[in-house]
C-alpha cells in the first residue's frame, strides 16, 4: 500500500524537536538491533518507534543525529552501504544517496564511519541528548565517543558537560498525533474490526483458539498490516479471565464465552480492539446480565473522552458503572460509595481503562503532570476498554457467574469538540453480535 505520512513530515518532526534542544546541542538516535530468534534466524525486523518517527527508514544499524545550526545541514543519518552481494541476499539497502534523496535527510555517513566523524561532531557542543538507560550497549558507545573528545582536551576539545535523556522532549510530539497519523490509525482500526469480524464468523464448538488467531492474521495480511500489534489474544471460557492470555490452543465449547484482544500495527501504528462473543453466537442470561454492564460502563467512559477532560475522568465513570452493575447482579453486597471506597470491585476489574495508543500499542506520553492527571487535548489517542472477571475458583459468588471473562474495548481519539472511535466498525451491542453470528 502507498506510505500515508509523507516524508516533509517526518522533516518536521525533526525540526520540532530540534526547536526544543539547546541551541549548541547534539541529539543522538539509535535504530533499532536486529535480535536473533535461534541460531542463524533472525526475528522479523521492526524499526525503534523513536527512530522511526522521526526518519521513516525502515533499515537497523542505523544512527540519526540532529544538530542545530550545523552548517551543512541539521539532519544527519549514518546507515549501511549499498552492496549488490550482501543485497543479493538480504535485500534492497537504501545507502548514503538513497537516504538524503528518498528520506528527505541533510546528510548521511556509512554507518561503518561513525567512530571516525561522530565524535568530531559531538566536540563542542555543551548538550548531548540521547536515550539514556534505553540500551547499556548504546550508553557505551556514547561514552567512547564521549572519552576520544576527552582524550584530546589539552588540545583545545570540549566534551559535552551535560547529558539529558531525549525522551521527555520527543514523547510529548509522540503524544499528539497529526491528521495523517490519525489516518493510518483508523486504517489500522478498519482492517482490525474486519479481522474481529471474520473471527465471530469462523468460531464454532469443536474448534480451536488458534483457528480464530489465524483468522485475525489472514485479514490482516489480506489488506497489507504484515504483522500484530501484539500477541494476540484468544480466550475461550475461563481463559478470558487471564488478561494477558497468550497460549491459544484450548478448544472452544458450546456455551462459552470468547474473548479476543488483537489489533494490527500498520506503518508502525498500532490497532488495539477487544470483543467478547459467544461460541454458539448467543449470549447466555449471566453472559448478556454482565456484558451488558461492561457495554454500558465502555459508553459512559468514551462519552468522558473529551477536552478539557483529564485523563482519569473515563476510568472513574466505567467504574463506577461496572460497581453498580456488581451491586445490581448481587455480586457485591454493600453501597456504592463504599464499594469504590474501599475498592471492592477489583477482584473482578483489576486494570486500568486505557492506555495511551499510537506507535506503540501502549504508547509513550505522561499520564500526569506533575500529581494532576494530564487533560485530554486534541490529536491524543487512547484505548477505552473496560472489563469483568469473574475467576473460575471464585467461591464467593453463584457458580453462574464464575469463569466468565468479559471485555470490550476501543480506539479513541480526541477531537476538538469530543472524540472518534476509530473501531466501531467491528459490533458490540449484543443483538448486533447475534445477528452478524447467525448471518
Amino acid at each position: 500500500m502507498t506510505q500515508i505520512i509523507p516524508v516533509k513530515e517526518f522533516a518536521d518532526r525533526r525540526h520540532k524537536l530540534m526547536a526544543q534542544m539547546a541551541a549548541d546541542s547534539i541529539a543522538i538516535i539509535p535504530s533499532a538491533s536486529e535480535r536473533v530468534r535461534n541460531r542463524d534466524v533472525l526475528h522479523p525486523f521492526r524499526q525503534d518507534s523513536d527512530f522511526q518517527y522521526l526518519t521513516g527508514f525502515g533499515e537497523p544499524e542505523a544512527v540519526l543525529v540532529l544538530i542545530p545550526g550545523r552548517e551543512h545541514g541539521e539532519s544527519v543519518l549514518f546507515c549501511r552501504e549499498r552492496n549488490p552481494e550482501k543485497e543479493l541476499w538480504d535485500g534492497f539497502l537504501v545507502g548514503q544517496e538513497g537516504a538524503i534523496e528518498r528520506f528527505g535527510l541533510d546528510d548521511a555517513f556509512p554507518i561503518a564511519d561513525i567512530d571516525d566523524i561522530l565524535p568530531g561532531m559531538i566536540e563542542g557542543r555543551s548538550r548531548l541528548y540521547y536515550p539514556l538507560g534505553k540500551d547499556a550497549q548504546f550508553d557505551s558507545q556514547i561514552m567512547e565517543w564521549v572519552q576520544v573528545i576527552r582524550s584530546k582536551v589539552r588540545t583545545g576539545a570540549q566534551p559535552p558537560g551535560e547529558f539529558v535523556a531525549l525522551e521527555h522532549f520527543l514523547h510529548d510530539l509522540r503524544l499528539y498525533k497529526s491528521a495523517n497519523e490519525i489516518k493510518v490509525m483508523a486504517r489500522a482500526g478498519e482492517i482490525s474490526a474486519e479481522a474481529h469480524c471474520r473471527a465471530m464468523k469462523r468460531a464454532r464448538e469443536g474448534g480451536y483458539e488458534y483457528q480464530l488467531e489465524a483468522e485475525l492474521i489472514h485479514t490482516f495480511m489480506a489488506h497489507g498490516a504484515r504483522s500484530t500489534a501484539y500477541p494476540s489474544i484468544v480466550g475461550a471460557g475461563a481463559n478470558g479471565c487471564i488478561l494477558h492470555y497468550v497460549e491459544n490452543s484450548a478448544p472452544l465449547n458450546d456455551g462459552d464465552l470468547v474473548l479476543i484482544d488483537a489489533g494490527c500495527e500498520l506503518e508502525c501504528y498500532a490497532s488495539d480492539i477487544t470483543r467478547t462473543f459467544p461460541v454458539n453466537g448467543r449470549f447466555s442470561d449471566p453472559q448478556r446480565a454482565l456484558y451488558e454492564v461492561v457495554l454500558a460502563a465502555q459508553y459512559a467512559a468514551i462519552d468522558e473522552v473529551r477536552p478539557g477532560n483529564h485523563w482519569n475522568h473515563p476510568h472513574e465513570a466505567a467504574l463506577k458503572v461496572l460497581t453498580q452493575g456488581l451491586i445490581d447482579l448481587g455480586l457485591l453486597k454493600m453501597s456504592l460509595d463504599d464499594a469504590l471506597a474501599g475498592e471492592a470491585y477489583r477482584p473482578f476489574f483489576m486494570h486500568r481503562t486505557g492506555h495511551w495508543l499510537g506507535m506503540d500499542v501502549h504508547d509513550v506520553g505522561d499520564y500526569k503532570v506533575g500529581d494532576a492527571w494530564r487533560v485530554l487535548e486534541p490529536g491524543m489517542a487512547l484505548t477505552v476498554e473496560p472489563g469483568l472477571y469473574i475467576a473460575p475458583d471464585n467461591d464467593s459468588v453463584d457458580p453462574q457467574w464464575r469463569g466468565i471473562g468479559i471485555r470490550i474495548e476501543d480506539d479513541v481519539v480526541v477531537t476538538r469538540d469530543g472524540c472518534r472511535v476509530l473501531s466501531d466498525a467491528v459490533p458490540k451491542r449484543i443483538d448486533d453480535i447475534e445477528a452478524l453470528m447467525a448471518g
